[in-house]
C-alpha cells in the first residue's frame, strides 16, 4: 500500500483524512458498544465516564496512531505487519484510556461488558478497513492501475530476485522501467537496459520513474556514491538494498545500535518473545516427558545394571549454545572403555555395544535422559544434534559454516534427523548434508516447525538404518 491505504497521499490533506477516518471509527464503535451493552431504562443512563473515555481515546488515536507508522508508505510491504501495527496502536490507545479511568478513580463504574465490546469492535473495524482497501488496491494494480515505475541499479542474484518478485507479485503495484546492470549480464527482453549512469537522470524524468532501487554487490560501494551523485538533483525515492543474501551466515536483521543503523548478519529467528516461548515450551515438555517415561527409564536402568558392569548413565562433554560446554546424558549402551584424544562413532555390529545397548540405540531410547538436559536448560527439545568435541574439531575446517549450528541450543531431535540424517556420519558428504539441514532449521525456525518435527519423530523417528 502506498500510504496506509493508497498512493493518493500525494494529494494534499489525504493523510489527515485517513487519521480522521480512524478517529471516527473509534467514536462509532464506542457508541455502538454503548448502545449494545450498556443498560438503559427510564431512570438509568450510562455513566458519563464512558463518553469521556471515547472522547479521550479519539484524541489519543489522532496523536498515537502516526507514531506506529500507519500512514506512511506501505506499498510492497507485508499486510500482516500493517495489521499488527494497527492492533498495537489501538491497544496502546485503549490501555491509556483504561489507565486514565484508574487515575480518576472511576474504573469501578466502567462497564466491563462495554469496554471489552468497544475494544473488539474497534480492533476489527480498524483492521477490516485496511484489509478491504489493501484488497481493493491489489485488484487495481493487478489490472495495471496505480503503478509506480522504478529503475533497478545492479542485476546480480539479488537484482534478479527483486525483478522476479515485482513481476510475480503484481499487486504490489511496481513496474520496472529499466535496469542498469553495470556488467554484460543478460536482462529480460521486456526490460530496457541502461548502459550509462550519466544518462540516468534524464531517463528518470522522461520515463516518469518514481523510485530507484540500488542492489549492487557490497564490494561495489563506490558505485553507490556515483549513483547518488548522478541523482542529486532528482526528487525521487532511492532505496539501497544491501546484498546480505550473498553472505552465507544464519540470517540478517536491521537494528539500531548506539543510535546508529546496523545489520546483524548472524541473526537468529528465535529471539525475543519467540525465544522465550520456545524456552518455556522446552521446560514444560521435558518435565511432562520425564513424568510419562519415568517407569520406562527405571526399567531400562535396571536392565543396563543387570546385563553389564558400569554406570547406568553415560556422560560426555558436548558443545552447547554459543560454545558453552555441558555434559550430555544418555543411557550407557557400550561396554565400559576409554578413548583418549578421539571419539569413534559406533558402527554396524560394533563389538563395544551391549545387547541391551543395541536395542536402545536402534529405538533411540538411549536418548531419554536428555530430557533432563532440556530441563536444566542445556538443550532444547528440537535443535541440531550435539556432536562430540573431537568431531567438532575435525569438521569445523572441512564443512562450510559447521560451527554456525552452535548459535542455538542443541536438541534431542532435529530437522536433519527426521529427514534421514540420524546416526553415523562416516563420510564428509553425509556430514555436509546434515549441517545443511541444521542450518535450514535455524534460518527458518518457527514454533509450528518444532511441532512438526516432534510429531514426525514420535511417528517415524525412533528408528533408522544408520542407528546402531
Amino acid at each position: 500500500m502506498e500510504s496506509a491505504f493508497s498512493e493518493s497521499e500525494r494529494v494534499s490533506g489525504a493523510p489527515v483524512l485517513y487519521r480522521l477516518f480512524d478517529a471516527s471509527l473509534v467514536v462509532a464503535c464506542g457508541l455502538a458498544a454503548a448502545e449494545w451493552r450498556l443498560p438503559y431504562g427510564t431512570n438509568m443512563a450510562p455513566a458519563p465516564i464512558h463518553l469521556f473515555l471515547i472522547a479521550f481515546s479519539t484524541l489519543a488515536a489522532l496523536l498515537v496512531f502516526p507514531a506506529f507508522r500507519l500512514y506512511g508508505s506501505w506499498r510492497g510491504r507485508q499486510l500482516s505487519e500493517l495489521l499488527l501495527r494497527t492492533l498495537a496502536a489501538w491497544c496502546t490507545v485503549y490501555a491509556l484510556g483504561i489507565l486514565l479511568s484508574f487515575l480518576l478513580d472511576m474504573s469501578a463504574i466502567v462497564s466491563l461488558s462495554w469496554a471489552s465490546s468497544w475494544f473488539l469492535l474497534t480492533a476489527l473495524s480498524l483492521m477490516g478497513l485496511r484489509l478491504g482497501i489493501y484488497a481493493a488496491l491489489a485488484a487495481m494494480r493487478d489490472r495495471g492501475l496505480n503503478q509506480k515505475r522504478v529503475v533497478i541499479i545492479g542485476f546480480g542474484a539479488l537484482g534478479r530476485e527483486l525483478w522476479r518478485r515485482v513481476e510475480h507479485y503484481r499487486a504490489t503495484g511496481y513496474e520496472v522501467a529499466g535496469i542498469y546492470p553495470g556488467t554484460d549480464e543478460k536482462l529480460p527482453s521486456c526490460v530496457r537496459r541502461l548502459t550509462s549512469l550519466e544518462g540516468l537522470s534524464n531517463f528518470l524524468r522522461s520515463a516518469n520513474v518514481r523510485e530507484v532501487w540500488i542492489v549492487l554487490p557490497m564490494e561495489q560501494g563506490q558505485k553507490v556514491h556515483e549513483v547518488l551523485y548522478q541523482l542529486r538533483n532528482d526528487l525521487v525515492e532511492i532505496r539501497w538494498i544491501p546484498d546480505v543474501m550473498s553472505i552465507r551466515l544464519l540470517g540478517h536483521r536491521i537494528d539500531n545500535f548506539m543510535g546508529l543503523p546496523s545489520i546483524h548478519l548472524n541473526s537468529l529467528p528465535a529471539i525475543g518473545i519467540r525465544g522465550w516461548a520456545k524456552e518455556a515450551f522446552d521446560r514444560v515438555f521435558s518435565l511432562c516427558a520425564i513424568l510419562v517415561f519415568s517407569p520406562l527409564m527405571l526399567v531400562i536402568a535396571i536392565l543396563i545394571k543387570l546385563t553389564s558392569p558400569g554406570p547406568v548413565l553415560f556422560k560426555q562433554p558436548r558443545l552447547g549454545v554459543d560454545g558453552k560446554i555441558f555434559n550430555v546424558y544418555k543411557f550407557r549402551t557400550m561396554k565400559v572403555h576409554e578413548e583418549v584424544g578421539t571419539v569413534t562413532q559406533a558402527t554396524r555390529n560394533d563389538s563395544r555395544v551391549t545387547r541391551i545397548g543395541a536395542f536402545l540405540r536402534a529405538t533411540s531410547l538411549d536418548e531419554l535422559p536428555q530430557f533432563f538436559n532440556v530441563l536444566k536448560g542445556d538443550m532444547s527439545v528440537v535443535g541440531p544434534r550435539p556432536h562430540a568435541l573431537a568431531h567438532n574439531e575435525l569438521y569445523k575446517d572441512v564443512v562450510d559454516r559447521y560451527m554456525m549450528r552452535h548459535r542455538v541450543k542443541p536438541g534431542i531431535t532435529g530437522w536433519a534427523q527426521v529427514n534421514g540424517y540420524r546416526g553415523q556420519t562416516e563420510t564428509i558428504h553425509k556430514m555436509r548434508a546434515r549441517i545443511e539441514f541444521d542450518l535450514y532449521y535455524i534460518q527458518n525456525w518457527s514454533f509450528l516447525m518444532d511441532l512438526r518435527i516432534i510429531a514426525k519423530t514420535a511417528l517415524t523417528g525412533w528408528t533408522g538404518r544408520n542407528a546402531y
